[in-house]
């Protein structure tokens, strides 16, 4: 080997090497200058307490961590610019030319980064302001303490929760972020990211509209709903349809409060009308085909209903008759059942619910019972068959010179 060329190489590329080792040494200088420049000042500058009033942290030590990051990217960053002159001054421009163009392109690319986070944080900031006056009023107005007034919920301790406020505050905030939200991608000017994004929020921007609709015809239909429940229970105690529903179905069974009955059913079919007809303000397809669905099962439903009611009411009256036409309990008790089997029947297969299967079953149990009673009563008991119809027979001829007698007078 020959010594001298090896020498002389040496001393050629030792300025490139020196020149790298100098490039090296500032770049850490620099780098370290606004890691500590940027990390202390902030923190000198009491944005700490800053960071904590606008909530961008939760304590005061959490923002000068963040301070603290922050100037760690910087560093990094300080070095990923010298690393092109680096990788050249040591002669490795291959290396150094992918990350020149990738340096170039990413500081091309700050300003629109730049601008969408300036964007982004005002947007934050109004919607947060937008969120509290919309709070701040809404808790003025009280409208909970209505609400809860009229639905008839317990305020406790006198003060009533801030549902609505915090719902209505929430939704202003969505509608002034969205638009804003949607200008900041725009600035970012990536299409392939930026446009599936903003179509998903222009279409939640678009359909703000119909869930306030459906949200207003939900609240005034459950108001119209409360307001006329209310009203059909008033009006019908004042009627004294209670007092004559419980005296006709006899002392022995429980007092039903029927009038409150019939006032919450109108509260809901009129309150599902109402619910559908917000639905279909969604303009949403399967929720209106849905709504659609549940108006013409209705009818069904208060038909069921109906006869369900007049069964046990039926139940109830015919039972007691019986109870005291034949001074035994266990007759009218058996009547009673047998009215609100029939009854139960007849509302499920108005619902339409499994018709074979209902409409077998009931065949099966008037024919079970049908045979059972007819075995028992024929075979088990013929003696007490006979003394029954024996006291029948007695008491419609008492009833009939009874009748005779007070004919001849």
């Amino acid at each position: 080997m020959d010594l001298s060329s090896l020498w002389s190489g040496f001393i050629a590329s030792l300025p490139a090497v020196v020149g790298g080792i100098v490039l090296i040494l500032v770049a850490w200088l620099v780098a370290v200058l606004v890691k500590n420049a940027v990390s202390k000042g902030l923190k000198a500058a009491g944005l700490g307490n800053r960071f904590v009033q606008w909530r961008l942290a939760e304590s005061a030590s959490q923002a000068e961590a963040t301070f603290d990051t922050i100037g760690q990217i910087l560093y990094y960053i300080v070095w990923v610019l010298f690393l092109p002159g680096i990788f050249e001054t040591f002669g490795l421009t291959s290396i150094a030319s992918p990350i020149r163009d990738m340096t170039t392109t990413a500081l091309a690319f700050i300003p629109a980064i730049v601008g969408a986070i300036i964007i982004m944080i005002v947007a934050v900031v109004v919607s947060r302001l937008v969120k509290q006056l919309v709070y701040s009023l809404v808790k003025t107005i009280n409208i909970d303490k209505y609400v809860a007034k009229f639905t008839g919920n317990k305020v406790q301790n006198g003060q009533s929760t801030d549902t609505i406020a915090n719902v209505l505050s929430w939704m202003a905030y969505i509608v002034v972020f969205i638009p804003i939200a949607v200008v900041a991608l725009e600035t970012l000017g990536i299409s392939s990211i930026a446009q599936p994004i903003i179509g998903v929020l222009n279409s939640i921007a678009a359909a703000i509209p119909n869930i306030l609709v459906a949200v207003i015809l939900l609240a005034v239909g459950l108001a119209i709903a409360k307001v006329l429940g209310d009203l059909v229970k008033n009006l019908l105690e004042g009627t004294g349809l209670n007092n004559l529903f419980n005296r006709e179905t006899g002392t022995s069974a429980p007092n039903i409060n029927i009038s409150e009955i019939i006032g919450q059913v109108v509260a809901v079919v009129v309150g599902l009308f109402f619910t559908v007809e917000a639905l279909n303000a969604l303009d949403l397809a399967i929720l209106n085909t849905v709504g659609a669905a549940i108006i013409a099962y209705l009818p069904n439903v208060l038909i069921a209903l109906i006869i369900l009611g007049l069964g046990i009411f039926g139940g109830r009256f015919v039972g007691d008759l019986v109870n005291k036409a034949s001074a035994g309990k266990w007759v009218g008790e058996i009547v009673k059942g047998a009215f609100i089997v029939f009854s139960v029947f007849m509302a499920l297969d108005q619902l339409n619910f499994a018709n074979s299967i209902v409409n077998m079953a009931f065949l099966f149990i008037i024919g079970g019972l049908s045979v059972a009673f007819a075995l028992s009563f024929g075979l088990g008991g013929r003696d007490f068959a006979k003394k029954q119809l024996e006291k029948l027979d007695q008491k419609i001829e008492e009833e009939t010179h009874s009748n005779n007698d007070n004919n001849q007078f």
